[in-house]
């Protein structure tokens, strides 16, 4: 088999939704698992409605989430990758001009009301169409028989001439794609299923040239989640768009590695996948007929995953980077050590990098909320006032070299009393956080240090 090429050809026309991130990766794990060439092609004939912003958005969403093109246009502006250039369509416009001239000079194209038209090859006869209230000319025309590798043998009749240049004198979908596949050497469109219908056109477009159609692939649509309603998920859907998983500080290997899992399976239950693994096992056979539903807690947990494995110099700069992009108080300005203490200890607990500035608040200010319901309940049980007082005054004593030793200290201030460690964590855990979550007691005590402890004990029993 030739080189494989394929090719992701979006708009800039609105927002990177999640769908086209799915194509592109599909794209590009297929050539990277054949060793073939992904090619990126700017499809941006819509004047009206196309935007630089959204082409730096598709250049930048493909760039974090790791998907690289081996041909197409340069981001910088400064021109392309690849041969087989110009990769946006609005420079195409002489070669579109030229295929035009093929059909016309081969009697396949004709000109009708100003437009040009695609001519079929067989019998034309004259039929009434009960939709459009007229009669209208059809061909008698083989059926169209589809191949593709995912969705099987699929046929299609197509028994009218249709448009391929409009009479304002710019060419349709259609063509454009065709031409653009035939001179870029595409051997394999993988693509989304709504665009099936538009397959026997193209099929009939490649035969007009005289040019042999590529293989056809034709992926699942994404669904909304059940809670979203029915049907396919829009740009308007929460969670559509990558641009907000960019925003929220999703690990762009987390969203790879779900969306990678959407309409494909890999042959077994494994859901947590290096991109290596994933570009091994991708192959065409393994990709559903059936619609993909997408998940949301899904992703959330998967981006979970990804953070509770990441190493640590990794995580905290993630943190600082997210910090820095949010208004968050003293948390920017902590002295590097304390930071990435206190960083290290939320990430076994956080679901999401968002979480991080409530959830560690009270480590970087003394101006932190106490939770009036989680109050209410710990003072009610016990002696809890008096426990801080022991606490408060054993605590010159309490070596604060670590974990273990500071639970040791308590133990052993407990046990002197018939009391357990229990007795004291709760409402230690409620006067130096104001809450009654996040990492271990002792593991907050060693890390906010013995004067801040005591100051915020103090405090405490004096308000409460």
């Amino acid at each position: 088999m030739s080189q494989v090429r394929v090719r992701f050809a979006p708009s800039p026309t609105g927002f990177f939704h999640i769908g086209s991130a799915r194509t592109a990766l599909f794209n590009w794990l297929y050539a990277r698992h054949t060793g073939g060439k992904f090619i990126l092609r700017i499809e941006d004939t819509d004047q009206a409605r196309n935007s630089e912003e959204f082409l730096r958005l598709i250049y930048d969403s493909l760039t974090w989430l790791g998907l690289d093109w081996d041909e197409g246009p340069e981001p910088s502006g400064s021109g392309d990758r690849g041969s087989c250039g110009p990769y946006r369509q609005s420079q195409r416009g002489a070669i579109y001009e030229e295929y035009k001239r093929k059909l016309l000079d081969a009697g396949r194209a004709y000109e009708k009301d100003g437009a040009i038209w695609f001519r079929l090859l067989g019998e034309r006869y004259e039929a009434y169409d009960d939709h459009r209230k007229k009669t209208v000319t059809k061909v008698r025309n083989e059926k169209v028989v589809i191949d593709d590798r995912i969705r099987g043998r699929v046929e299609r009749v197509e028994d009218e001439d249709f448009v391929i240049f409009r009479s304002d004198g710019n060419p349709v979908f259609h063509f454009v794609n065709v031409v653009d596949d035939i001179t870029m050497q595409v051997t394999h469109i993988i693509r989304g299923e709504d665009h099936l219908s538009n397959t026997s056109k193209h099929v009939l477009l490649y035969a007009g040239f005289g040019a042999q159609p590529p293989a056809f692939a034709h992926i699942p649509l994404i669904l909304k989640s059940p809670e979203m309603g029915q049907g396919k998920m829009s740009k308007r859907d929460q969670g559509a768009l990558v641009e907000e998983y960019r925003q929220r500080h999703f690990l762009p290997e987390a969203l790879v590695n779900y969306l990678a899992l959407l309409g494909w399976n890999p042959g077994d239950d494994r859901e947590k996948m290096p991109i290596a693994e994933i570009i091994r096992l991708f192959d065409l056979p393994g990709v559903n007929q059936s619609n993909a539903r997408f998940d949301a807690k899904k992703l959330a947990n998967m981006n979970m995953t990804y953070l509770l494995e990441l190493p640590p110099d990794r995580f905290v700069a993630l943190a600082q980077d997210y910090l820095r992009a949010h208004p968050a108080g003293a948390a920017a300005r902590a002295q590097p050590g304390y930071f990435r203490e206190v960083m290290l200890l939320a990430q076994p607990k956080i679901k999401g990098i968002e979480e991080l500035p409530a959830y560690t608040a009270y480590f970087f200010t003394e101006d932190y909320a106490v939770d009036a319901k989680v109050k209410d309940k710990v003072m009610a049980k016990g002696e809890p006032k008096a426990r801080l007082g022991e606490l408060l005054a054993a605590l010159p004593t309490l070596d604060f070299a670590s974990d273990a030793a500071i639970e040791e200290g308590i133990k052993q201030l407990a046990a002197g009393r018939g009391l357990g460690f229990g007795d004291y964590q709760a409402v230690t855990r409620l006067a130096v956080t104001g809450t009654n979550a996040g990492p271990s007691l002792t593991a907050i005590l060693r890390v906010l240090g013995a004067p801040r402890v005591q100051a915020r004990l103090e405090r405490f029993l004096a308000g409460a």
